[in-house]
């Protein structure tokens, strides 16, 4: 791991989001986004008390016994325990998979639901409630406070975009969107010569993610994923605030203008955790060039692309199939 003295840091643009000043927030918002796709948010609203009860339930479901969180396994809908190595995002660099557990947490939707059969619904395996009493209460509400943030970073990212305020917020984008929290615990040290990483070099598939994290340093971006050598910063946690980024969905949607950058976790041998909360629009969204986007001699460089098509590839390239698990039992 580099030393901690000479590490590079990387300054990022902050959006505060009771700042009256609207016009202030767009642009420092646009110019985030066409620099490196990664800014803070503060004043979101979400209480410091309520986010440590938040990491505080985390831990508590990462240090039940493996036996008790295979009870509670991924299913086929990406909801539940992801055990260790298995996601591999960057299997040019990666010897095996990401050093680090998680669980996922999407929109709870009822088996009567008549939106139950799309792949990014349905409802989540829970922890049984005796085993830990209020987890599911405090998860759903983290859930729909982060879902708001999300809606209120998004109005910034139409009008920064020059689209109408509510551009996002329509049933077919974000009305009725796919918004998955993960929690997520790493561990061990991390050596990126010999391809060992907490998680590897990625972007993200959706339109933005929410980060919050501990105060434990990880994080690194690459701002040019052209760039030979990649040249990797840190993005140190601040007290308070999340970290946000953009993802492919919305680099492909704003026709590139917009970008999606590539990041990663080393690990330092310090326990660390963190819950980024994946915002992407409604299933059946057709992710095609936005009308402020193009021109006659910028055309639309990607093709139509439904959203769940879209997803459901790029979880299926990084994540283990299920059936090595039920092999292992």
């Amino acid at each position: 791991m580099e030393n901690h003295t000479t590490m590079k840091v990387s300054s990022l643009n902050c959006i505060d989001l009771a700042n009256d000043d609207l016009n202030h927030s767009v642009v420092s918002l646009k110019q985030a986004c066409l620099d490196c796709g990664f800014f803070y948010v503060i004043n979101h609203g979400i209480s410091e008390e309520f986010m440590d009860d938040v990491f505080e339930q985390s831990k508590k479901l990462f240090a039940l016994p493996l036996e008790e969180k295979m009870k509670v396994l991924r299913n086929e809908k990406h909801r539940g325990y992801t055990p260790v190595l298995d996601e591999l995002l960057d299997p040019k660099n990666q010897i095996n998979g990401d050093h680090k557990e998680g669980y996922y947490i999407g929109i709870e939707v009822p088996k009567d639901d008549p939106h139950w059969d799309k792949p990014f619904y349905g409802p989540n395996p829970w922890p049984d409630a005796d085993v830990l009493p209020g987890w599911r209460e405090t998860m759903e509400k983290y859930h729909q406070e982060a879902l708001r943030v999300s809606m209120a970073i998004a109005r910034l990212l139409a009008l920064a975009l020059d689209l109408d305020v509510g551009y996002f917020d329509r049933t077919e984008m974000l009305g009725k969107p796919i918004a998955t929290m993960r929690l997520l615990r790493y561990q061990g040290i991390s050596d990126p010569s010999k391809g060992i990483y907490a998680c590897g070099a990625h972007s993200d598939f959706g339109m933005m993610t929410l980060l919050a994290t501990d105060g434990v340093m990880g994080l690194q971006i690459c701002k040019d994923k052209n760039a030979m050598p990649q040249k990797w910063e840190y993005v140190p946690p601040i007290k308070g605030a999340f970290i946000v980024n953009l993802g492919d969905m919305l680099e492909r949607w704003s026709n590139g203008f917009f970008k999606s950058t590539l990041h990663r976790v080393l690990g330092n041998g310090q326990e660390r955790y963190s819950i980024p909360f994946f915002v992407e629009p409604n299933h059946d969204c057709l992710v095609e060039c936005l009308p402020t986007c193009k021109s006659e001699s910028d055309l639309p460089k990607y093709p139509p692309i439904k959203c769940s098509t879209y997803l459901t590839q790029r979880y299926e390239e990084t994540h283990a199939n299920l059936s090595i698990y039920h092999q292992q039992t």
